[in-house]
């Protein structure tokens, strides 16, 4: 399985306006730039979709890992705060913390602690944040 998002960028450095859209739909051409990622304009930057694929990712995870462990009902809030720090000349993203909420009944403490560890590791999105990246570069004239 394959998903898609793409970005557009026109103008460089501070003066470039950008649009990013995802297969889905669900995002299609919203506004970032450097704007919307550190002055809080209206729009959208990549830490705040990396923060909502996290979060998102995670809790269905979650969902699933109490599924199987037998729980039939309940309700899951996750926030995750990404964080951008300067790093020498650029930026990184240092932290992702995921902070949860939930309302699980008849759920011992140190199952749902266990449960929840198991699905912070084993969410796609955790690993992704580990992964090898790739990239294939091709400069048009």
């Amino acid at each position: 399985m394959i998903r898609t998002g793409s970005a557009h960028y026109e103008g460089l450095g501070k003066a470039g306006k950008g649009r990013v859209s995802t297969q889905s739909g669900v995002l299609s051409d919203a506004r970032y730039d450097f704007n919307t990622r550190f002055e809080n304009e209206a729009g959208t930057n990549p830490e705040e979709l990396v923060a909502a694929a996290h979060a998102s990712c995670f809790t269905m995870a979650l969902s699933f890992a109490l599924a199987k462990a037998g729980h039939e009902d309940g309700t899951l809030d996750t926030k995750a705060a990404v964080t951008l720090d300067k790093d020498g000349d650029g930026f990184a993203v240092t932290k992702s913390a995921l902070t949860l909420t939930a309302r699980i009944p008849g759920i011992a403490q140190s199952e749902f602690d266990r449960i929840a560890a198991e699905a912070k590791a084993g969410c796609p999105i955790s690993k992704l944040l580990k992964a090898e990246i790739t990239l294939e570069a091709t400069l048009e004239s």
